[in-house]
């Protein structure tokens, strides 16, 4: 799920900085060290949407940096438990696929993909039904539900189903060639 958040960060800028570009040298910076960078407890950050308030700067004695105080609005992405979301597999083997929705990258264990597919090994490992009709291989396209979530101080992990109704695969590259 995305959101649209006001969030606060302490930016330290050389003293060489300083000029009438200050502002826009802040706000690079700012865009540089926050966007695509993940706080478990907000998210993933995906873009800096503008910059509500530059505080007055603090000196740091001995360096000659200065600390400004920067509040900004920004969209971030975090995931739920019990969301739908579709994703891009990125690796097959026989424990089961991972696949990623933008940063984040999601776990479907064999115990959660439908019980007709089946493993099949060799050069590009995929499950398969047994008719052959539906297949999962590196690049597909599948829609989950996110069944759990870990949050760490800079990751966010997730376990993904597809044993559950309109889930599964939506674009098979294999099916194309």
């Amino acid at each position: 799920m995305f959101f649209h958040i006001v969030l606060e960060r302490n930016m330290q800028l050389h003293p060489r900085h300083f000029g009438p570009h200050l502002r826009d040298k802040l706000v690079a910076k700012l865009m540089r060290d926050v966007e695509g960078t993940c706080s478990g407890r907000h998210g993933f950050v995906v873009a800096i949407t503008g910059v509500e308030d530059i505080g007055k700067g603090l000196i740091r004695e001995g360096t000659g940096f200065v600390t400004f105080p920067v509040k900004y609005q920004c969209v971030v992405f975090r995931p739920f438990k019990g969301e739908i979301l579709e994703a891009v597999v990125t690796m097959v083997n026989k424990m089961g696929f991972f696949a990623e929705a933008g940063p984040v990258q999601i776990f479907v264990s064999n115990h959660l993909i439908p019980d007709d597919m089946e493993f099949q090994s060799g050069d590009m490992p995929n499950y398969t039904t047994s008719d052959g009709s539906v297949k999962i291989q590196r690049d597909s396209e599948v829609r989950l539900k996110i069944i759990g979530t870990r949050v760490d101080a800079t990751e966010i992990f997730c376990i993904g189903t597809i044993k559950d109704d309109f889930l599964g695969v939506i674009n098979d590259p294999g099916a194309a060639a």
